[in-house]
Order: C-alpha cells, then sequence, then structure tokens
C-alpha cells in the first residue's frame, strides 16, 4: 500500500493546535507508533517533541503527505473513491481505493452561542499564557483545559478568571489540576464563578447571570474552552449515516468501516459527540482493525477490552 495523508493543516495539525509546551498526559510509549521510540526530555513528551517524532516518523517510512488540503467530500465512481478537496492552489480531485477519516474534532470548538463571541479578542483555543501578561482575561469552561489554562494565565502574570456553569468542578478533572485550581482561587489568586452563565461578550467585559445576579467581568482576552464536537458535516456530504443524537457513525465494529462501502473511520470521530470514549490509549490500535490480519484485529479488540476495564470506560 502507499497511503497519502491529507491534512487541513499542518502535519499533525491537532496537535499544532495544541498549546504552546503542553505536556502530554500519556507515557511516551503509549504515543509511539510504526516501532519507532519517542525519546523526550522528561517523564512525558512535550508539544513540540511530540510535533517533532511524528515529523521523524513521516520521513523515515516516506509517508506521502499533503499539508493544508481539506477533504471536501467523497463519491464512489467507476475507479474507485473520487474525493474533491481543496488546496491553497484551488479545488483538485483525488482518486483511491480506501478512504480513511481521522478527522478528530479539534478544528469544531463548541461555541456558546452569545452576542460578541467572533470578536478578536475572543479565541476559542488556547493558544500561549505569554500573551497575556499583565491583561484581564476570563477562561470559560470548568474541565481539564479550562482549568490549566487558568492556571497557566495566572503564573504568566495574567489577572484570570474562570466561569463555570456547574456549582462544582467535574470529576474528570486531573487530580493534580483540582487542589492547585481550589488553592488559587482560596488565596485570591484566580477569580472564579460557578454556576456561572455568559450571556454576551463586549470589547472590554464579559457579563454573566449567576447566584448573584448579573455581572461584568474586565476581560481584554476571553478563552471559551468548553469542548469540541466532530465535523459531522462532512460525514454528511460523503453520505455516512450517523445517529443525529449522539453523532456516532454506523460502523462495522470489527473493520469501522462505515455505511459507504471503502470509507473508513478512526480515533475520536467514531464515538461521535462522545470524545471522551476515545484517547490515546485505545484509538491507537484502530489502524490494526482496519488494515489488520484477522489475528491484529483480535489482538487489537483484546487491549482495547483490557483498557476499558482498566480504566472504567
Amino acid at each position: 500500500m502507499e497511503p497519502l495523508v491529507i491534512d487541513a493543516g499542518a502535519l499533525a495539525h491537532s496537535i499544532v493546535r495544541y498549546p504552546i509546551g503542553m505536556t502530554f498526559f500519556t507515557t511516551p510509549e503509549r504515543l509511539e507508533i510504526g516501532g519507532h521510540p519517542l525519546i523526550c526530555a522528561g517523564a512525558k513528551a512535550t508539544r513540540e517533541e511530540a510535533l517533532k517524532y511524528y515529523r521523524g516518523v513521516a520521513r523515515v517510512e516516506d509517508i506521502r503527505v499533503r499539508p493544508y488540503t481539506r477533504l471536501v467530500t467523497a463519491q464512489r465512481g467507476s475507479g474507485g473513491l473520487v474525493c474533491e478537496v481543496d488546496t491553497p492552489q484551488g479545488t483538485d480531485t483525488l482518486t483511491c481505493d480506501k478512504l480513511l477519516l481521522a478527522t478528530g474534532y479539534f478544528d469544531h470548538p463548541n461555541r456558546l452561542g452569545v452576542p460578541g463571541e467572533e470578536l478578536p479578542h475572543v479565541r476559542h483555543h488556547f493558544d500561549e499564557a505569554h500573551r497575556s501578561y499583565g491583561m484581564d482575561v476570563v477562561v470559560i469552561g470548568g474541565k481539564n483545559s479550562a482549568v490549566e489554562a487558568a492556571l497557566q494565565l495566572f503564573r504568566a502574570g495574567a489577572r484570570a478568571t474562570i466561569v463555570y456553569r456547574g456549582a462544582r468542578w467535574p470529576e474528570s478533572v486531573k487530580y493534580w489540576l483540582r487542589p492547585d485550581l481550589e488553592n488559587r482561587i482560596k488565596a485570591g489568586e484566580i477569580g472564579a464563578r460557578l454556576s456561572a452563565q455568559v450571556t454576551a461578550i463586549t470589547a472590554t467585559d464579559v457579563r454573566v447571570q449567576g447566584p448573584g445576579g448579573a455581572a461584568a467581568l474586565p476581560a481584554q482576552r476571553v478563552y471559551p474552552l468548553i469542548g469540541f464536537h466532530p465535523d459531522l458535516a462532512l460525514l454528511r456530504r460523503i453520505g455516512v449515516a450517523f445517529d443525529a443524537e449522539t453523532g456516532r457513525p454506523q460502523i462495522d465494529a470489527d473493520t469501522l468501516e462505515t455505511s459507504v462501502p471503502g470509507v473508513f473511520v478512526a480515533g475520536s470521530v467514531t464515538a461521535g459527540n462522545r470524545i471522551s470514549e476515545i484517547f490515546i490509549e485505545n484509538g491507537r490500535f484502530d489502524g490494526e482493525k482496519i488494515f489488520g490480519t484477522a489475528p491484529e484485529r483480535a489482538k487489537a479488540r483484546d487491549v482495547y477490552a483490557s483498557i476499558q476495564r482498566a480504566t472504567g470506560e
């Protein structure tokens, strides 16, 4: 096989979008692919080390890559699947025998749906805490991404406030982040508004409604970090059947083939909107299900099941 990888951005575009300097929760051996060891300076790899690693794998394996190429749709033709793509040079057509959608969800952030959300100082991906030094910053959300961003902003010299619609922080917040955040809030170093809903964003503040009534929080930068969702519009254009409520595509559990012959899915997109079900430790075996032999698929299923038992997922 001679696979071609297309990516809407740079190679490993989802990881490019990670915050600068981010450290993976996953250990290096779980990030490794193709038998290539991942060597990193610390116990776990950083965003920059992962990008270097995946560039190296693509180079050593001589994998064909077309970056900044976005899949628009795909239809079955006489010579296989015909894929329409957008490139910086214009529209192009690619043909293939198998199409594998490993599009994840990181390109499609959930929206608040409030006035002012599209203002230029509002960003749905956290970039770098240093950019907010000496500024009033509001982080919206209460899960790991929002909590970690608030802590980084505080330590970079920003005046950070975190706004969360829940009455308490979710149990899913990483065990080392929760006490850190709670202690910073208790010390008055990070502002917090729980059980609060954002009603609007202006050029100077974030309007919230909470138990104490309405308030306007000063904000020169705003980070709504409330999760992501898969590109269901792409599945719809290709004709892949999926559950309208959950976003979960209809797939063969053994091979991950969709309702469209020759079109497969891998990674978090297999779970639809339930993105927490798929992570590096179990999604990394999807290649064996799609391209492997029957024994390789069986081994992948066994490993997947053991991980589910161990994690309680």
